[in-house]
């Protein structure tokens, strides 16, 4: 939804009714994710996707159905029958929807929502989207940051018991279906609630301000990630040398990693490449890249005799076998890269493997389904 939002907050301000929908569940091979979102405005534009362009003429028509009646609906699309006209996803999986008017009367605590994105403060809505009784209403709204709320769902009690899922879920960086009963009882089913969450992008600290370093700062740019070139030599950590990079850092690297630590500004969604090619950069760096959330991502430069020198000295500075087991080194997955432009891409596919628990090898050779499953409970409509 993030994409969407600028615009969806422009409208709202403007007092206009916007169509939303957002997806709120998947399984199997989905095409999109939970928080995918596609708004339908008065004149008729469409902006985002839901599905990669599978239901969006669907959902374009749900949209238009909710804004002329101010009520929101839910839909479930899944594979396509044999009818040739049929909606369904042609890539094989399932996902379920929420439409909504959005208005200055259905949502008035967005403001909040797009302030807090703005900001880049970690911040997460929630929406009910089926309820079994009257209250709480399909379509209210909570907008949880890690200190606040605004809006409500329309009980005190479920409030209370969704600010603190969703906060749980915004650590975590997850956006997901959650269940609860009347008065927020965790054991109940009656009342299904969607939890956006919009963390901070994930950091991307490449340490070492090489040519590589420009190629995978513009590659975890693409990405989304917020990225820090940090080297200890200020002639090359220039701006002009890495356009790309959200940051440019003059300082020792392990120096620099150990403040990030120390602020807070170190996730378990980081991504840490040291591309130093220099034991007196490298092997410090690394030392306090161990220092990390366990989920870090950390990844050195260098030939198999690099490596290999690598651990010898790192080992001589202390670094246990567990430490060692988090490094990946050589960097990157094996595509045969020569240019640094090559390398980058390199990296940047071994760091979402890692990530995302794929194996690396090429799709042809998977039996299984592309997309890993995410199982996620099924949202019946309101």
């Amino acid at each position: 939804m993030k994409d969407v939002l600028p615009v969806l907050v422009e409208r709202w301000r403007n007092g206009e009714t916007v169509g939303l929908t957002t997806v709120v569940a998947t399984f199997g091979s989905a095409p999109r994710q939970p928080g995918a979102a596609m708004l339908r405005l008065e004149d008729g534009t469409v902006v985002g996707s839901v599905s990669g362009g599978c239901v969006e003429g669907a959902v374009y028509e749900l949209a238009g159905e909710a804004m002329r009646t101010g009520r929101p609906t839910a839909e479930r699309y899944g594979i396509a029958d044999d009818d040739a006209f049929a909606v369904g996803l042609t890539c094989g999986g399932t996902l379920d929807v929420f439409c909504e008017p959005v208005t200055a009367t259905t949502w008035p605590a967005l403001d909040q929502l797009a302030d807090a994105v703005a900001a880049r403060r970690p911040v997460a809505t929630a929406t009910v989207t089926s309820s079994a009784h009257a209250d709480p209403p399909v379509g209210g709204h909570l907008v949880v940051t890690p200190d606040g709320v605004g809006g409500t769902l329309g009980d005190a009690d479920l409030d209370r018991v969704v600010a603190e899922d969703a906060r749980g879920l915004l650590d975590l960086g997850e956006s997901t279906t959650l269940r609860y009963g009347a008065g927020g009882l965790r054991t109940g089913e009656d009342i299904a609630v969607f939890v956006n969450s919009f963390a901070p992008p994930p950091r991307l600290i490449v340490f070492g301000a090489v040519d590589f370093a420009a190629a995978v700062a513009e590659a975890g740019a693409a990405l989304g990630y917020h990225v820090t070139v940090c080297d200890a030599r200020g002639v090359f950590a220039t701006r002009h040398r890495f356009p790309a990079a959200d940051e440019v850092v003059v300082d020792w690297p392990h120096r620099y990693l150990r403040n990030e630590l120390a602020a807070g500004r170190v996730d378990s969604r980081a991504a840490i490449c040291v591309l130093t090619h220099d034991p007196k950069f490298d092997v410090p760096a690394l030392r306090a890249a161990f220092e990390t959330p366990p989920g870090v991502y950390i990844g050195a430069m260098g030939s198999r005799r690099t490596h290999e020198d690598r651990l010898r000295r790192l080992r001589d500075d202390g670094a246990t076998e567990a430490d060692l087991a988090r490094l990946h080194s050589p960097i990157g997955l094996d595509l045969g890269a020569r240019t640094p432009a090559e390398t980058a891409v390199s990296i940047v596919a071994e760091i979402i493997a890692v990530r995302r628990g794929g194996s690396g090898i090429n799709l042809t050779r998977l039996a299984d389904h592309i997309h890993p499953d995410v199982v996620r409970s099924p949202v019946s409509s309101p």
